[in-house]
């Protein structure tokens, strides 16, 4: 399996695809790079495709120290480099967004555009913090089985969860969420993820090509936050998705592809 040892750390990460341009693919917290397999099934023919693992989630390490923002941060720009794939297109989900973020802001020179899927500027909502710091704790002292009933529909748009059609679909995600084989990373992962600081006040700097998205049915990070982060970075692009949730790549994939595939093109040509 594909390693890369990079910022003190151990990021496992698929590449696939190939192309003279890269889109390099970030995960939501909970996720690994699991999540953006439609994406990459889509991209691969034209694009070299790579996804990574957070520290502390999927497949990487999980090594001591807190895991905030800057620090995943830091981590996916050295990926890059150690890659070699300087200029690449770089797409964030939820956490990923937050990272995809802060790569404009603190290492413009090293991606082409940003995507920022499903995401916010801003820090955890204080009426979010209690809620979900009791089920970290659960998550860390006992595994994420017990969770997933309420983890559910924070992920997924209610559109996705009440079709029969995608039952197994579903079951697969739902049987995912509930085998985190890391307890003390990911209680880590999601303390960074709580305890964020936010970067609303420096979105004015960003000059970096920015694409945000987010689904109509998105409750843990509401359209409203990607409307506000759209009307902050000037000459953004803004698309609201129908029907998806917060992991609209893999409830609404067509539609997020369809999306990619339309910004990507006025860049690329």
């Amino acid at each position: 399996m594909p390693y890369a040892e990079v910022n003190g750390t151990r990021l496992y990460y698929t590449d696939t695809g190939s192309g003279d341009v890269a889109i390099v693919f970030s995960h939501g917290l909970l996720f690994s790079t699991e999540m953006f397999e439609e994406q990459i099934a889509h991209f691969k023919g034209k694009y070299r495709c790579i996804a990574y693992d957070h520290r502390g989630q999927g497949q990487s390490d999980c090594p001591p120290g807190e895991y905030d923002m800057d620090t995943l941060t830091d981590d996916a720009a050295a990926l890059i480099k150690s890659l070699g794939v300087e200029g690449c297109h770089f797409v964030g989900l939820s956490m990923g967004g937050f990272v995809a973020l802060r790569m404009a802001l603190n290492y413009p020179d090293l991606v082409r555009s940003i995507a920022v899927l499903d995401s916010s500027a801003d820090p955890e909502p204080e009426e979010n913090r209690g809620k979900y710091k009791f089920l970290n704790f659960i998550l860390r002292w006992f595994g994420s089985k017990p969770v997933v009933k309420s983890v559910m529909p924070i992920m997924f748009s209610q559109t996705f969860l009440n079709d029969p059609s995608r039952k197994a679909l579903r079951d697969r995600w739902a049987a995912f969420l509930g085998k985190v084989p890391n307890r003390k990373g990911m209680a880590k992962a999601v303390s960074g993820v709580i305890e964020r600081k936010g970067v609303f006040d420096r979105l004015g700097e960003i000059t970096t090509p920015t694409l945000i998205v987010v689904g109509e049915e998105d409750t843990a990070t509401v359209p409203a936050k990607s409307e506000r982060m759209h009307a902050a970075i000037k000459g953004s692009e803004f698309v609201m998705v129908p029907k998806g949730g917060h992991v609209s790549t893999i409830d609404v994939p067509e539609a997020i592809n369809a999306t990619l595939s339309q910004f990507f093109g006025k860049l690329d040509g």
